[in-house]
């Protein structure tokens, strides 16, 4: 398995600890792609891309997940639907 796709592995399971929470809400969180300096690029969808409350979603949940599982992680983004 190469690094980038160990990369991606654990960047899925960050978001399957909180895709239940998202899911709740009628929302989910997708990975779209991993930049070379290890910029994660994400995609909120359903009820997430059109939530004002979207922004405090992304910086307080996903991304601090994603950081604490994975550090040293470049720019996370989400892109909405």
């Amino acid at each position: 398995m190469s690094e980038s796709e160990i990369l991606n592995n654990r960047i899925e399971e960050a978001l399957n600890s909180i895709r239940p929470y998202l899911q709740a809400d009628g929302g989910n969180v997708e990975l779209v792609e991993v930049k070379g300096e290890g910029d994660v690029v994400l995609r909120l969808t359903g009820a997430c891309s059109s939530c004002e409350m979207s922004e405090m979603t992304m910086t307080a949940g996903i991304e601090e997940t994603l950081r604490r599982a994975i550090p040293g992680l470049g720019s996370i983004v989400a892109l909405k639907n």
